[in-house]
């Protein structure tokens, strides 16, 4: 498969479509996390579909300060990337062809949501990613758009926009990919000198000791819903040596809903040493969050949480985060 380069809205439009249209939104610089998007999308459009790589540096989503100029641009490798990965064409438009009459004056707002962790550290950055997503969309017309769950909170904003603002496109979240030293893949990372990126690695370890610490937890409130709290049944279980073990497992499972806690004091004692370091994590937040708004979660929360990390090494800013789920929903409590 030759994957075809276009540079306009109407060379797209002219593109013959059989079967369903999937598309892959990037700003270039294409890794193997990309990849593994094209390769999904690959599967989701099938052999009849089409599958398209947009290739766009928004200067929208740079702040002042912030890397625009930098950003790598890397066309003739990401051209060779999503053709390894089957995609069937690559849409890399100008900026005056996203925007033909300059910065935009009408624009989508992130609102309450989109000024939280992210929004705040970057104030602005949601509303020009919203912005030219919705402007994306509607240039590449797909079926369906994947992105990254590395960046969750731009994730969850998407498919607010598109649930909110009626956009007929289904939207499809993908896994994070990891390094093998479990680094998740950014095109930043090639920022990062040898030393800097020893002291980055604390970001997903940070992320794995509260995860660590969730399926500790997780399992103990399992443990006590197989044990009732009987009178009756303590006794028998005394016979056998389980009764103090059932009696901790209650214990916990009264006191931990304070869950959510003990999964940040983990997480933070990880990056709390990272700080330490040569060079040091200068960290910009750490979060456990409820995805459908990316406010805190409470310690009697239960349900569908995102474990999320910012932090500076050098010169250099990351962001990563892991999903988690509290209580049991089906259990009885």
């Amino acid at each position: 498969m030759t994957t075809t380069l276009l540079r306009t809205a109407d060379e797209l439009h002219a593109r013959v479509r059989e079967g369903r249209r999937a598309v892959v939104m990037t700003m270039g610089a294409l890794h193997e996390g990309h990849a593994t998007l094209i390769r999904t999308a690959r599967e989701i459009a099938g052999p009849e579909g089409e599958v398209v790589v947009t290739v766009f540096v928004n200067p929208l989503q740079f702040g002042q300060g912030e890397d625009l100029d930098r950003y790598p641009r890397t066309l003739d490798a990401d051209l060779k990337i999503a053709e390894e990965a089957g995609a069937d064409a690559v849409f890399a438009p100008s900026v005056d062809e996203v925007y033909p009459g300059g910065e935009p004056q009408v624009r989508i707002s992130a609102g309450p949501m989109g000024e939280r962790l992210e929004g705040s550290s970057r104030p602005g950055h949601f509303d020009g990613m919203l912005t030219v997503v919705a402007k994306l969309l509607h240039l590449t017309r797909p079926d369906v758009a994947l992105y990254g769950q590395k960046d969750a909170q731009q994730l969850a904003l998407i498919r607010r926009m598109v649930r909110d603002l009626n956009f007929g496109v289904e939207i499809v979240g993908v896994p994070t990919v990891r390094e093998e030293d479990g680094l998740a893949l950014s095109s930043r990372n090639r920022y990062l000198s040898p030393q800097e990126r020893r002291t980055a690695l604390a970001l997903s370890q940070a992320l794995f000791a509260g995860r660590d610490r969730h399926a500790a937890q997780e399992a103990l409130r399992a443990r006590a819903r197989e044990v009732p709290a009987t009178h009756a049944r303590a006794e028998a279980l005394s016979a056998i040596g389980e009764s103090r073990a059932a009696a901790d497992a209650h214990a916990v499972a009264k006191a931990i809903p304070g869950a959510p806690s003990a999964v940040r004091a983990a997480a933070r004692l990880v990056l709390d040493d990272a700080a330490r370091l040569s060079p040091p994590l200068e960290l910009d937040y750490l979060a456990l969050v409820d995805p459908s708004d990316f406010t805190e979660v409470e310690d009697d929360f239960t349900g569908e949480a995102v474990l999320a990390v910012a932090a500076r090494v050098g010169t250099t800013r990351l962001i990563d985060n892991l999903p988690l789920t509290f209580g049991n929903l089906g259990a009885a409590s």
